[in-house]
């Protein structure tokens, strides 16, 4: 092989890293703002704004600079040097294996780790290549991801509980809730500002030199970090809670800097006659006369939000649909769809039974922990983007070195131009926009009633598991963590019909097939390339 040969390769390689990166967008980064729209945090629309630019940056500021070449070290490096071009190919195969089972599963709804549907892909190459025997099948390779199946939902479920079920006994269920509530909020800041800076700078930094730091700094930057949000938080955010919440002022977000010098704010006089646009925030959950409503009102089972969008599509107001401004009003709807859907599910009438089932609490103190769990979905996001963009960047990033060098580099790493990181960073955004709000409207009260309190707990919960198991040496995926700690706090209820065990068996199932359908699939493309007469290349 020569430098530059096989181009076909390297241009199919792209597209098929756009699509893996797509399918973690509309997967893994979906299931990441689950909690955070379900529980009314956020709106979906405000979700995808957020991500967009926390993926992004995450992906692009902090990526790797360089990528495992084989995903997991499942298969050794080694056995495609005398033919580089065959690792060129098994890398295009496995991109495509693993974008088409994620996109399918995005599309099923169904939270799926993009990790581990690479590394099948990879290891269904490997087969196809070099026989089972190439593929590393103990603790160091598929084992430790079977053991991922059960470590990951239950280690994250056992420490969302720890974190839950105090919030509700101590805060939630006393009598003076609210109170009790603001209190305590600094407190939360604090551990929440604490875990989430130790989460960027430990996982969520591989390309900087960040990673190179000891425990030890990092830690105390961490703790340096926490104690300057709790300050903000007990001077400033306090005061601003006491007059939003328990006076009913109408004092916006932007006054937090300066609540002690604003003058008194009264609430504006409530109108007998909702405007649309009332009604709309009311129903998605948005910010109506300076309150936060989690929102009940939604369309039944998967409904969109929009209401009869192909008779609005087809009205031009008699001009030809072909008008310039028809055009642009299909291009707008196809392009915000994915942003218009009504992924909160409060009113499926099959879900009704499991949201009956959990316990409600207060509106006004339920509306405190909104503010810190958006703060942990942005850190989970920016962290993310960072982290997980290897699995979409790493194998477009060795066909691309393999195509400029003719060679294979034995290190096992490759390195990651700026370009495939902005790339992939992109694909993930859009994949988030346009297809995200199908396991967002699965994961989320699909799995049981979430609060913002709840929604809280899991991400947290989440991301304290994902960082102490990476540390003591435990598989761990994000996406089965995030699972497991939702189911834990549907278990919180004290009652197993405030569970839908029928989407949790799904998920379940599709952890385990996810390896096998993968690899099938990426082996067999790469047995009929491999085998293919020369004159087909």
């Amino acid at each position: 092989m020569n430098p530059h040969d096989f181009t076909w390769i390297f241009a199919l390689g792209i597209v098929g890293s756009i699509c893996d990166a797509f399918g973690i967008g509309a997967n893994d980064v979906a299931n990441s703002f689950a909690s955070s729209v379900s529980s009314g945090s956020l709106t979906l629309g405000q979700a995808c704004i957020i991500a967009v630019f926390t993926e992004f940056l995450g992906a692009f500021l902090l990526g790797s600079n360089t990528a495992e070449t084989i995903k997991g070290g499942i298969l050794s490096v080694d056995l495609f040097v005398p033919q580089p071009e065959l690792l060129m190919l098994g890398m295009l195969c496995a991109l495509v294996g693993s974008a088409a089972w994620v996109i399918f599963a995005s599309k099923k709804g169904i939270p799926v780790s993009t990790t581990h549907s690479i590394v099948g892909a990879i290891m269904g190459v490997g087969i196809a290549a070099f026989g089972g025997g190439a593929i590393q099948w103990g603790y160091s390779g598929v084992a430790k991801i079977i053991t991922s199946w059960f470590v990951s939902p239950v280690a994250a479920g056992i420490v969302t509980s720890i974190i839950y079920l105090p919030t509700r006994y101590i805060i939630l269920e006393s009598p003076n809730s609210l109170e009790r509530g603001i209190k305590a909020i600094p407190v939360y800041f604090f551990f929440t500002s604490l875990i989430g800076a130790f989460y960027i700078i430990y996982k969520g930094a591989p390309g900087t030199e960040a990673a190179k730091m000891s425990i030890g700094v990092i830690i105390g930057i961490s703790v340096g970090v926490a104690c300057v949000v709790t300050a903000f938080s007990w001077v400033f955010f306090v005061k601003w809670l006491r007059r939003r919440v328990i006076g009913k002022e109408n004092i916006r977000w932007y006054h937090l800097p300066v609540v002690h010098f604003v003058k008194y704010r009264p609430a504006p006089e409530p109108v007998v006659e909702q405007s649309t646009e009332v009604s709309s925030e009311l129903e998605s959950g948005g910010e109506v006369d300076g309150k936060m409503h989690t929102g009940s009102k939604n369309l039944s089972d998967e409904v969109d939000c929009e209401v009869d969008t192909d008779a609005q599509l087809n009205e031009t107001d008699g001009a030809s649909k072909y008008s310039p401004a028809a055009i642009a009003k299909r291009l707008k709807y196809y392009a915000l769809r994915g942003v218009k859907k009504d992924v909160r599910n409060l009113n499926n009438k099959k879900l009704a039974d499991v949201h009956e089932a959990a316990r409600k609490f207060n509106d006004d103190t339920e509306y405190l922990f909104s503010f810190l769990q958006i703060i942990t979905a942005c850190l989970a996001s920016f962290s993310h983007g960072s982290n997980d963009v290897a699995n979409a960047a790493g194998p477009i990033a060795s066909i691309y070195d393999i195509w400029k060098t003719a060679q294979v580099d034995v290190s096992g790493k490759a390195p990651v131009p700026m370009w495939i990181l902005a790339m992939a960073g992109v694909a993930i955004d859009v994949g988030l926009l346009t297809f995200g709000y199908h396991v967002m409207r699965k994961l989320g009260n699909g799995v049981t009633y979430l609060s913002p309190s709840r929604g809280f707990s899991a991400e947290l919960g989440t991301s304290l598991t994902v960082l102490t198991a990476s540390k003591i040496g435990l598989p761990v995926s994000t996406t089965h963590c995030i699972t497991g700690a939702i189911a834990a706090i549907g278990l919180c209820n004290g009652n197993v019909r405030a569970l839908n065990w029928k989407m949790l068996g799904w998920c379940f199932l599709s952890w385990i097939i996810t390896l096998p359908i993968a690899g099938l699939t990426a082996g067999l493309l790469f047995a009929f390339g491999s085998n293919a007469p020369n004159k087909f290349f």
